[in-house]
């Protein structure tokens, strides 16, 4: 499967957009996430040569505008989805979304998407206040899963123990996305790294909110499992 890097705070290719959120492509198909501007998105999509009527489903992890920015381009353009948002995201959220006529399914648990894509399931976090709901996106092949987070504001260790528990993988062949570890305290990063490095993970690419030091921690413990996250990449598992 090949996972295209379509929206991110960094680009490979000169030209492309980039700013806050993220958005990839898994296998033509299936969207996680749509960054924080349409215009920038379907600019990206464009220019990267995807074909926007071949996508089925669109993930969204969380009801955050960086995360769903991109989403309403996107719908009126290809509104022919099945959308997978959690019960947590907003009775906005979720009445703009039905206006497309979209197939929305709401994931407590996990959900199956395609053969081999499934969402995590819902875990709840306190942000700035209030209960966020959020879901990750997982890539299943044989016994080998990949993990692609938006935020991680449940807590990257938290989603990849529910993870594990709930598909019974031996290992993580790929984590990617962001980890919210952005103005985290130092020691509490290496604690956390600390932690991930417990995991066995064959390809770590932390990006978005997950922050410069955090990310330089990463890359020393990690090594060359450790690969930097930019618009135009294409990831094969």
């Amino acid at each position: 499967m090949k996972i295209k890097v379509l929206f991110d705070k960094r680009s490979r290719i000169r030209g492309l957009n980039v700013g806050w959120g993220l958005s990839f492509l898994i296998d033509d198909i299936a969207l996680f996430d749509t960054g924080e501007k349409g215009e920038w998105l379907i600019e990206n999509m464009e220019n990267l040569g995807v074909d926007i009527n071949k996508i089925e489903n669109v993930i969204i992890s969380h009801d955050h505008w960086d995360h769903t920015g991109g989403l309403w381009s996107f719908l009126e353009l290809n509104s022919r989805i099945n959308l997978y948002i959690t019960p947590g995201f907003s009775a906005d959220f979720k009445e703009k979304a039905k206006k497309y006529g979209v197939n929305l399914n709401e994931c407590k648990d996990s959900c199956k998407v395609t053969e081999n894509i499934f969402t995590s399931g819902e875990l709840a976090s306190i942000y700035k206040g209030y209960t966020l709901a959020e879901h990750s996106l997982v890539i299943k092949i044989n016994r080998e899963v990949s993990v692609l987070t938006g935020c991680s504001h449940p807590g990257i260790i938290n989603i990849l123990k529910k993870v594990n528990d709930d598909f019974g993988n031996d290992k993580f062949h790929l984590v990617m996305g962001g980890f919210h570890l952005l103005n985290r305290e130092k020691i509490d990063i290496i604690k956390i790294v600390s932690q991930l490095k417990e995991f066995k993970i064959d390809m770590i690419g932390a990006t978005h909110c997950t922050g410069e030091e955090a990310e330089a921690i990463i890359k020393e413990e990690f090594g060359e499992k450790f690969f930097e996250v930019k618009v135009g990449d294409i990831i094969e598992i």
